[in-house]
């Protein structure tokens, strides 16, 4: 952590200010790099955004409505079921290989950095067969141009989850631009270079070539990303040999999945009941909303990849002082940034809804409503990764299945009455629950005080 300077602390907005530019852009201390390599996920992830936003208005012009809604639809299964398909494993990189490197257990971790990818690309190959066995069975209820683009959709899916698994063995050696870069910025980038060249030679750029086009990119990303960290981990693992235990990792990841899987959950509630219940107008207006609004999720997201594990090897090596000191730090450079990044974006909340359409602008009064949740669930910072390193992943996805059933409850009672207003609402209520819970199992169980401000 940063050494707490003797010289009297910098006075006025200013001079504090260049305080702070002068802490996240300089220094070599762990607290230093941290706020460094957050700083690099947020603008990955903002980039990553920029190019899906790009790539969508693309390609529903040069697809048309027909077939961009079958890519769509496919490509989000696709999004859903690769998230989930790893068992966790790319989340628990993050507490496996820390604790191995700190006990010394050298076989396990050269075991655990070849044969973790290896299990999640046999296993996703059996369930992406078993999934095109499914399609196989339902295609006469399948509209026929869905067929052929589920059929790729489940030849994209073991690519997609190894480089989910290999994102999470990057990150636990900070090596966060080979971790997110290929995923987030060359996928999408791909993506966009094929469908292009493929409408620039007049093909059928349909919802099969779209398909064709994005399973060719995650392929090609996987593979690429593969050989750089493999290179990578030749000059930082030394040889040896390597021993495997599968079941122990999946002891592990899989309560971290259901962390996942109900956070995934919670965060898709919303808009599948509204749904349910509006118009696809109302609909597209919330959407717009939470789109708008997903910069501060960002910033949450950025300082999760950052810090787990680092929690972990803190906590391997019983130094509890150093683990206290860097998650408050942590905390504090994820709540006040969203705070900062959630007033600009209130502030300027017309003018951006107003880029989707001038219809959107009626949205902005849900976006103070929406924000709500976001600034609160910031005030802990990622506690949930903290359970997840420290072993308490069981307890943890218990709190996230019960603020996924209040959102589905409040959702579901508010959304017809009140529409995008009680969707925002009943988020942010569910957000504010989780927070107060997450933050009262780590008081009880760790001991910390995770919050923002106080003692």
């Amino acid at each position: 952590m940063d050494a707490q300077s003797a010289t009297v602390p910098p006075t006025g907005a200013i001079a504090r200010l260049r305080t702070m530019i002068g802490q996240l852009l300089g220094g070599t201390s762990e607290a230093s790099v941290t706020r460094r390599l957050a700083g690099t996920v947020f603008i990955i992830r903002v980039v990553s955004a920029a190019l899906a936003y790009l790539s969508q208005i693309l390609l529903a012009r040069w697809m048309g409505g027909s077939d961009y809604g079958v890519y769509v639809y496919v490509w989000t299964w696709v999004l859903l079921l690769g998230s989930m398909m790893d068992f966790g494993i790319s989340a628990s990189a993050q507490k496996i290989i820390p604790q191995y490197r700190t006990e010394g257990e050298h076989a396990l971790l050269r075991g655990f950095l070849s044969g973790s990818r290896w299990m999640t690309f046999v296993v996703s190959s059996i369930v992406s067969l078993a999934l095109a066995g499914g399609v196989r069975l339902l295609s006469p209820w399948i509209d026929a141009g869905t067929l052929v683009p589920l059929y790729i959709g489940c030849l994209t899916l073991p690519a997609f989850v190894v480089a989910n698994t290999q994102d999470g063995i990057a990150r636990s050696h900070d090596w966060m631009r080979l971790g997110l870069m290929p995923q987030f910025i060359v996928r999408q980038t791909l993506i966009i270079g094929l469908t292009a060249g493929a409408f620039a030679l007049g093909l059928d750029l349909g919802a099969t070539a779209a398909m064709l086009a994005s399973a060719a990119a995650v392929w090609i990303a996987m593979i690429g990303q593969m050989v750089v960290l493999n290179r990578r981990l030749g000059g930082h693992i030394e040889p040896g040999p390597k021993a495997y235990d599968f079941r122990g990792w999946l002891a592990i990841s899989l309560p971290i999945l259901m962390v996942e899987g109900f956070y995934l959950l919670l965060s898709y509630t919303d808009v599948l009941v509204l749904q349910q219940f509006r118009s696809s107008q109302e609909v597209g207006v919330y959407f717009a909303v939470v789109k708008t609004l997903a910069l501060v999720s960002f910033i949450h997201y950025a300082m999760s990849a950052t810090t787990a594990h680092r929690f972990a090897e803190y906590h391997s090596t019983g130094d509890s002082a150093r683990l206290s000191a860097y998650v408050a730090h942590a905390i504090k450079w994820t709540f006040w940034p969203s705070l900062a990044a959630t007033i600009l974006l209130l502030a300027l909340g017309k003018p951006l809804l107003w880029l989707f359409g001038p219809q959107f602008v009626v949205g902005y009064d849900i976006m103070f409503i929406a924000a709500i949740g976001l600034v609160v669930r910031s005030a802990i910072g990622p506690v949930e990764r903290l359970l997840n390193m420290l072993g308490h992943q069981h307890i943890c996805a218990l709190a996230y299945a019960l603020a996924f059933a209040m959102n589905v409850a409040l959702c579901i009672a508010l959304v017809p009455r009140f529409g995008g207003h009680g969707a925002a609402a009943a988020t942010s209520i569910s957000l504010t629950f989780e927070t107060v819970l997450l933050f009262w199992i780590v008081r009880r169980r760790l001991g910390l005080h995770v919050l923002a401000f106080g003692n």
